[in-house]
């Protein structure tokens, strides 16, 4: 057996959809033989994991499968290797960067609640 990562796209959609695209990318540790059994099992995980709910505003919400665009071998696991990449090209750098630093900040904020704890 093989580590692979796969990534697996989800389109979410609420109400109607009239609403600017959104999707879902997400990265999974798969285990298997093949690089095509990776990817059969993912596309498994993509369909197995679609979910709805209903928001606030009673509007459904849907996580729709996509496709799993990309699969790739891990062929060691070491501290700090780089599982992923992706170019962001924001519209506005500045929000984006402090959209960054405000996640960050809640992270940090998250472990220090749970080193007090």
């Amino acid at each position: 057996m093989q580590w692979f990562v796969a990534k697996i796209v989800y389109q979410i959609i609420t109400g109607n959809g009239d609403h600017h695209p959104q999707f879902d990318e997400q990265l999974r540790l798969i285990s298997a033989n093949t690089r095509d059994e990776a990817w059969k099992r993912a596309s498994e995980i993509g369909v197995q994991e679609q979910y709805a709910f209903r928001n606030q505003r009673q509007e459904l919400v849907e996580w729709r499968f996509i496709s799993v665009p990309e699969v790739n071998v891990l062929d060691n696991l070491g501290d700090g290797m780089e599982l992923y990449s992706r170019i962001e090209e924001p519209g506005d750098a500045k929000a984006y960067i402090s959209w960054l630093q405000v996640k960050a900040n809640h992270l940090k904020g998250q472990q220090l609640l749970d080193v007090r704890a």
